[in-house]
């Protein structure tokens, strides 16, 4: 026993001197383990003592490459480390984010991300025929609804599934009258009007600000793919919260704009005219319909029941305002939160709002203001806050989506969640929810970049889109799907802008 001892004693101090440790640097503390690291560079997290090993790398004697895997998967995390998998070692995560410290912990996760990314869309080039299941094709499938073995809801389901796996991504040539327009501004949100002729566009100018252009889809075709995008010389240099389109003389007439205020300059919304960016009579475009002065908005929705006709409304903070256009006349309603996403119904003059206190909650607007709560119809709640709502065509149900990642379906009449759509990610974005009821299918991008495709019917996660641009949270895609992209002749399909780039990924 004593022998054994000793030779283990001896090949500690071996390996000591092998990784060049001398016995006087812990002569004064025999009994403190000596910090890893004790300058900038990332270094090694060694040993002390034989008594207490690190469990998470092997020993000296062991093959690295039959514990590599093992070890990956068990290596506990540490405070102020780094595992690397591929050299199965700690490294000491450095403070900062600047160029002289190259690991940093976001740093790390970047370049995770970074080859994550790479990998599915290399995967996507080779293997953009297979599906998720296997054998899932066409024929295969319209044999077993010839045959009874499935039934129409899951056959349809099933062809849906198919065709969105078999999307591909390819680019739009983008052209315009002002040369200076296209490929000069990054892409910040798109909203497709009602019929999916036109999308508005919010571009990122390069001197700070944003600027607007219509984009109208009239050419994206199965054989052409471009499109014509016009712009205006109407700028802004506050944040474009929130953008959707507005029916103030016929459909879609009109663009409903909220900016924050920054500074001395209070927030407002603007009601635009889509004639601004027509290509017909460039000299007798009318000016901006009108503009109200308002707080900070974080939302706006535009209501289209003929009893709150010309009306919209504006999240704001903890309160929400419903304004007419044509008599200014306002209602304005006290909430204990700020107020990020909001839809009318059409059927009703009722309006849905979703907090940032994870409430979600419903008002008549015809009823006049009251104080307090109870003017309050609907009350839901998620754990953290609601940054899109969508309600559905019946009427019957509503889709939110929080800062927790949490995407989920609610029953309006029993107040109660019927459905959970997991796989979304994020954190403190405000990110939208699209919902196609025709083809059976949620999107959503989430915050990691990732553009991922559910089915309304039984949740099932279709398929995950990478960015094809580097991952980074100003380069978030703003995504539209249809059933039509590009009017009543279009094809259904799925458009992307992400940078100064604009894809389409259309059914095969």
């Amino acid at each position: 026993m004593f022998a054994l001892r000793g030779e283990m004693r001896r090949n500690y101090r071996r390996g000591k001197e092998r990784r060049g440790w001398s016995s006087h640097k812990r002569g004064h503390q025999p009994h403190r383990h000596r910090r890893p690291g004790h300058n900038n560079r990332a270094q090694s997290l060694e040993q002390e003592e034989p008594q207490t090993p690190v469990n998470a790398g092997p020993s000296s004697n062991e093959d690295p490459s039959s514990s590599s895997s093992a070890q990956s998967s068990v290596a506990p995390e540490l405070p102020g480390f780094y595992y690397d998998p591929e050299k199965n070692r700690y490294f000491r995560l450095l403070p900062g984010h600047n160029n002289h410290n190259p690991l940093t912990k976001d740093s790390i996760q970047h370049k995770a991300m970074e080859c994550k990314r790479l990998r599915l869309l290399e995967e996507e080039e080779k293997q953009h025929q297979k599906t998720t299941r296997a054998g899932l094709n066409s024929s295969v499938l319209l044999q077993k609804r010839q045959l009874g073995s499935l039934t129409p809801t899951s056959y349809c389901r099933l062809v849906h599934e198919l065709k969105v796996n078999c999307m591909q991504r390819r680019k739009i040539e983008i052209h315009s009258p002002d040369s200076s327009v296209t490929g000069t501004n990054n892409f910040k949100i798109i909203v497709a009007d009602v019929a999916c002729e036109r999308i508005f566009t919010v571009n990122d100018v390069e001197h700070g600000g944003c600027k607007y252009g219509i984009i109208n889809l009239g050419g994206l075709g199965k054989e052409s793919l471009t499109v014509e995008m016009y712009d205006n010389l109407y700028f802004t240099n506050r944040k474009v919260n929130s953008v959707c389109w507005a029916s103030l003389t016929h459909p879609d007439s009109h663009v409903l704009l909220c900016l924050m205020g920054i500074a001395e300059t209070p927030g407002c919304a603007s009601l635009l005219p889509a004639s601004l960016f027509s290509s017909t009579n460039p000299g007798d475009r009318p000016g901006m319909l009108c503009s109200f002065k308002i707080s900070t908005a974080w939302s706006c929705a535009w209501c289209l029941n003929p009893q709150a006709d010309n009306c919209f409304s504006t999240g704001l903070t903890r309160r929400v305002l419903v304004t007419n256009v044509v008599t200014g006349h306002r209602q304005t309603f006290g909430t204990s939160s700020d107020v990020l996403a909001q839809q009318f119904a059409t059927q009703t003059p009722v309006l849905y709002n979703g907090c940032r206190s994870g409430e979600i909650f419903s008002i008549d607007v015809r009823q006049r203001n009251r104080k307090g709560q109870s003017w309050k119809a609907i009350r839901l709640f998620h754990g953290s806050a609601v940054t899109s709502i969508h309600l559905m065509e019946a009427e019957h149900y509503l889709m939110a989506a929080d800062m927790a990642g949490k995407i989920k379906l609610w029953d309006l009449r029993t107040a109660k969640c019927v459905k959970q759509y997991k796989g979304h990610h994020n954190e403190y974005a405000l990110l939208p929810l699209h919902v196609n009821e025709e083809e059976g299918l949620l999107i959503a991008v989430g915050q990691d970049c990732y553009t991922r495709i559910w089915s309304l019917q039984d949740t099932h996660l279709l398929r995950t889109i990478p960015s094809p641009h580097p991952s980074s949270k100003d380069a978030i895609p703003s995504v539209v799907f249809s059933s039509r992209l590009g009017g009543s002749r279009g094809v259904p399909g799925l458009l992307m802008a992400v940078k100064q780039d604009l894809y389409h990924f259309s059914y095969n």
